[in-house]
């Protein structure tokens, strides 16, 4: 190539750059600024990640996945398609690539031809799917509170996808800069993202049930917000993230630093227990078995590479790993202990493994209904578009309808119930987070219209997101006023609410639900007291649309999950979609576990974590959680890109 050359091809490279980092830093911006909360703090913290990425390249294979598990404030911002962790995703790319603009970093070797390909079909799939979905949905319409019937939700599922390939030249680039440092920092980051969900998961449990209450139904959802109507954000979570308890019991380099990693091992195994999902169980103990297994044949090849080698050991080298040995074997007797505390301790688990047969015969109806969404060749070879099954199913499988809808309307907000089985009355709730409980009463006052009599539960309760603890509530028949809208005083009733101990504080919730079948309530202006004391509601007028308000399910989540990843791509993306994919992981899994990569050290890890979430895809969705999916696709493509050598 002429120098002439290399200095067009580099004029482009710096012109695509810039593109993407300008693209990615005002998109940033004006997410940070339409905050419901903080604009402005969500700004300065934007513009401050970004020159941080730019500044130190490669941090954000750590800051990433551990900033991952509490990057979303939906509850506090009403956000459901938006949430702060885009803006930390968009502010790796915007100084990732804004570096690249600055310094000119000298071009790697290209992606394999194979894998490039594969890369731009599978994006090009995606963005189909991502048009037939906007399509479905009525045409694209934008909206920053929009639902999961609205055409943006389209977008929320596609997004997982586009930020995992934009960041990929970021992430080859690190790959072949310091591959050992890059995989360091990510299996790092994976470490202190599961510290963060076995902690909420401990401060969940410690404030809301108890730590060793395993007889009450309740399963834990740690910071996954996205479970405000059911899923598994969780259990695919934790499959992901769990092998890498192991990465940081091998590679602690002291007593002390294996100690704080066998305390996470208890505290992991404790999060997988309490979320009493039969397929965690599963999608974490057989993956770690092929972990434990693909380490002992790296190894045993290690050794016998020595060997053919003729590397002289030292006929009495001292032993630097009985420590190591005996605290094992404790930690491995004490993991035991827990889980036939855990298991043995309640009825809870019991009740669901006896159930496990008619569950099974539900959920095969439940994957029937979902195939039968596909009306043509279309639907079966290109899907119906990311993000439409939760409308599809609610409108078109009888008996499997939404359990209620929240529509902002100017000025005020209606609240549904449901459109016509009574029996899922009050299991969908408009609802607010509160401050501090207090012991007293509350009371209610609210302006409401209704076009015919109609049932209304208000309710100040303990709640983290699908558990209530203690609840005051009050059921009120709203009838049509001659006038329209009328004011409502409503005293709640129930035992005096407690804020918690200090290091275990308790979170509150304000909810508003219709309790009929085809029932609506125009809602607007909604204020709250507690004993004599007013308590400060936030967007209370509704003139913010549904800034700070989040609907939430409760016990009825049918139809927004099909409850199965394979057929959550098939129905979505179609049969060309689920080919593309399957091959990416496939391709992936053979890498690290037959291929080029099998001998690097994060690849029984890697092998393990995609072993896991491939396994919990069996029962459970993967792709509608979008921080979730992004992680997946993440691990993917390192496995794919991972170089033999830990040069």
């Amino acid at each position: 190539m002429t120098l002439t050359q290399t200095t067009g091809t580099n004029k482009r490279h710096r012109s695509l750059w810039l593109l993407l980092s300008a693209a990615a830093l005002l998109s940033g911006g004006a997410l940070a600024w339409h905050h419901p909360v903080s604009p402005l703090l969500a700004l300065v913290l934007f513009w401050s990640w970004v020159l941080l990425a730019a500044w130190r390249p490669g941090l954000w294979l750590w800051v990433v996945p551990a900033c991952l598990p509490f990057m979303n404030f939906s509850p506090w911002t009403g956000w459901l398609v938006f949430e702060e962790f885009d803006l930390l995703v968009l502010g790796a790319l915007a100084g990732g690539y804004g570096r690249w603009v600055a310094c000119s970093p000298k071009p790697g070797a290209p992606l394999p031809r194979g894998l490039f390909v594969l890369l731009v079909l599978l994006a090009a799939s995606g963005l189909v799917s991502l048009g037939r979905g906007f399509a479905d949905a009525g045409g694209f319409a934008f909206d920053w509170f929009a639902s999961y019937s609205d055409p943006l939700n389209s977008w929320r599922v596609f997004k997982s996808l586009a930020f995992a390939l934009l960041l990929t030249p970021l992430l080859r680039h690190e790959l072949q800069v310091a591959q050992t440092l890059a995989c360091q920092r990510l299996a790092r980051g994976m470490v202190a993202g599961l510290t963060v969900v076995v902690l909420a998961v401990l401060w969940e449990r410690t404030t809301f049930r108890g730590l060793t209450d395993f007889t009450t139904p309740y399963r834990t959802v740690g910071l996954f917000w996205e479970m405000h109507v059911g899923g598994a954000a969780i259990d695919s979570y934790l499959a992901l993230a769990s092998p890498f308890v192991l990465w940081a019991l091998i590679n602690a380099r002291s007593p002390w630093t294996w100690g704080a990693a066998a305390l996470l091992a208890m505290a992991a195994v404790y999060a997988c227990l309490t979320t009493f999902s039969r397929g965690v169980y599963g999608a974490v103990a057989g993956p770690l078995v092929l972990l434990a297994g693909m380490l002992w044949w790296q190894r045993t090849s290690a050794k016998a590479k020595a060997a053919s080698q003729f590397v002289h050991q030292p006929a009495h080298q001292p032993s630097r790993t009985g420590w190591r040995s005996r605290s094992g074997g404790l930690l491995a007797l004490a993991l035991v202990a827990e889980v036939a505390l855990v298991l043995g301790g309640g009825t809870f688990m019991a009740e669901r493994l006896a159930s496990t047969e008619r569950d099974f015969g539900g959920r095969i109806a439940h994957w029937q209904n979902g195939l039968d969404l596909r009306q043509d060749a279309g639907d079966r070879w290109l899907g119906t578009g990311l993000g439409r099954l939760p409308a599809n199913y609610a409108a078109l499988v009888p008996e499997r309808e939404f359990s209620g809808a929240v529509q902002p309307q100017p000025g005020f907000v209606t609240v549904l119930g449901p459109a016509t089985q009574g029996e899922l009355g009050g299991a969908y709730a408009l609802t607010q987070r509160l401050g501090e409980l207090g012991g007293g009463r509350y009371r209610v006052t609210l302006d409401v219209r209704v076009p015919a009599s109609t049932g209304l539960m208000v309710s100040v309760c303990e709640r983290h997101l699908l558990y209530q603890r203690q609840c005051q509530r009050a059921f009120v028949r709203v009838n049509p006023a001659d006038a329209g809208w009328q004011t409502l005083a409503v005293p709640l009733h129930g035992p005096g609410l407690s804020p918690g101990a200090w290091y275990a504080p308790r979170l509150a919730m304000l909810s508003l639900a219709v309790l009929d079948a085809g029932g609506r309530v125009d809602v607007d202006n909604v204020r709250l007291q507690h004993a004599t004391q007013p308590v400060d509601l936030q967007n209370a007028d509704f003139s913010r649309v549904l800034a700070q308000w989040l609907p939430v399910a409760r016990s009825y989540f049918v139809p927004w999950h099909i409850d199965n990843l394979y057929l959550e791509v098939l129905i979505e993306s179609g049969g060309v979609g689920l080919a593309l994919m399957l091959l990416l992981v496939g391709v992936a899994v053979a890498r690290v576990m037959w291929g080029p990569a099998r001998q690097h050290p994060l690849a029984p890890y890697l092998a393990a974590a995609l072993w896991g979430v491939g396994t919990i895809g069996l029962v459970s969705s993967v792709m509608d959680v979008p921080r979730v999916a992004f992680l997946f696709y993440v691990l993917v493509l390192l496995s794919l890109m991972l170089r033999r050598d830990n040069a």
